[in-house]
């Protein structure tokens, strides 16, 4: 049996959307991320990846695709999120970046601590 599909045909679009409206910019460190347009010839893999834009979903459901539920974030902030066990991905998954000590509180939805859930 095929493993169900969780995002959306137009997640791509979505994403995009998101991104765009966060000016390529993280919303937790606020590092200037690469845009599609940029000249990344000059850049390692390493630094390409550091300056890649994600979109995460802050209760963690990729089904849930409402604007409210998405936030752009920057690979390190991204991934140091997963790694603090909150969230539907296994800590053998994501593990580049240590717990950094972040306040995650922009993580949860709005009226809801991003602690303890």
């Amino acid at each position: 049996m095929p493993k169900p599909k969780r995002y959306p045909d137009n997640w791509q679009a979505i994403a995009l959307s998101v991104k765009e409206s966060a000016l390529w910019r993280c919303a937790k460190c606020h590092q200037q991320c690469l845009r599609p347009s940029d000249n990344t010839k000059g850049l390692t893999k390493s630094e390409r990846c550091a300056l890649t834009l994600s979109v995460h979903h802050r209760n963690r459901i990729p089904e849930d695709n409402r604007p409210e539920n998405l936030i752009a974030l920057c690979t390190a902030c991204h991934l140091s999120y997963h790694n603090r066990r909150q969230s539907n991905v296994s800590p053998g998954q994501l593990s580049l970046f240590p717990d950094d000590g972040i306040d995650w509180d922009i993580m949860a939805p709005s009226g809801e601590s991003g602690r303890g859930n």
